[in-house]
């Protein structure tokens, strides 16, 4: 267990950033105020522009022009938040890592709290919002949805209401590295390595400005992405569901040919005919569907393309 007892560790801060421009100044007057404070530690903040378009880059190099602690990768093109977050944990160093948002609505305030916890022993300290009030109620029902489904079809176990925010030991980081998926659901390949493991409730706050990059639309497919990457009950179910039809077609059949045999032949009804043939068809494109799921990730993995692609990495000297 990569535990600092006695000698000065570093807390490696893991930050996206994508069209954030007008809180890049607040961001870092808070951040480092707290970790500054940080006992018997040293931090670096590893900030990773995910192709913005507005002035992030620049805010970002001028903010790490005058202090040596901020570091700044900056991608070829927007490639989601999943890999700037594979690209920030890349290229930590610290013995602690904590991917954070930069929207401040996770209180830069908790962090010595998992850091205390992680010198405790723990190798991951999840960071629990004790509720979800700053989202709406669409949001935190989906959300709770979400968890619901995921955990009851999935061998993996996300625990519900901790997002990205956590720390992680350097020992969680280099077997997470390991991990070759392309597609990544990060809240997954988090649980899934395992480690010691507590948590830290805290409450979330308003975003300290701009807004949520996740439309309705993006976050269905963060679901699917989600529902997807870790469990095959959604393939397997289909089986079952078959095996269901087929067996009530064939009790029908039964069904029907006795009443022939005993009150002769009637007209076949349209209207029932017609509904069997649609709620069959819509049945089979929902299982294609699925399947299409998966089929779509196996030929993504396939190609083994990088995560992500650095244009440049900055560092205080211009390099």
């Amino acid at each position: 267990m990569s535990v600092i007892r006695g000698s000065r560790a570093i807390v490696s801060l893991v930050v996206p950033f994508y069209n954030e421009a007008d809180i890049v100044s607040l961001f870092f007057r808070e951040v480092t105020e707290v970790l500054g404070n940080l006992p018997d530690a040293d931090f670096e903040i590893v900030c990773v522009n995910d192709g913005s378009t507005d002035a992030t880059l620049e805010r970002l190099l001028d903010a790490a022009q005058y202090d040596p602690r901020l570091r700044v990768v900056d991608l070829s093109r927007n490639f989601g938040k999943e890999a700037a977050l594979s690209a920030g944990i890349d290229a930590s160093i610290g013995d602690a890592v904590v991917p954070f948002d930069a929207d401040l609505q996770d209180p830069p305030e908790v962090i010595p709290l998992l850091v205390q916890r992680w010198r405790e022993g723990f190798d991951v300290v999840l960071a629990k919002r004790a509720e979800r009030n700053t989202d709406t109620w669409a949001k935190r029902g989906t959300a709770a949805l979400f968890y619901r489904i995921h955990n009851a079809i999935s061998e993996t176990i996300i625990p519900d209401n901790a997002g990205d925010f956590r720390l992680m030991s350097r020992q969680v980081i280099e077997a997470l590295k390991q991990l070759p998926e392309n597609r990544r659901f990060m809240k997954g390949l988090f649980a899934w390595v395992g480690f010691r493991t507590t948590q830290v409730e805290y409450r979330r706050r308003e975003r300290a400005g701009g807004k949520s990059k996740f439309s309705g639309w993006k976050l269905w497919n963060f679901a699917l992405e989600g529902l997807t990457s870790f469990g095959t009950l959604p393939l397997r179910i289909w089986t079952y569901i078959g095996g269901l039809t087929a067996g009530c077609a064939m009790l029908y059949a039964i069904y029907l040919v006795m009443r022939t045999m005993i009150n002769g032949i009637d007209v076949p009804g349209y209207a029932s005919i017609f509904t069997a043939v649609l709620f069959l068809g819509g049945m089979q494109l929902v299982g294609i569907g699925v399947i299409g799921e998966y089929v779509g990730r196996i030929y993504m993995e396939a190609k083994r393309r990088p995560v992500y692609i650095v244009r440049k990495a900055y560092r205080r000297d211009g390099a």
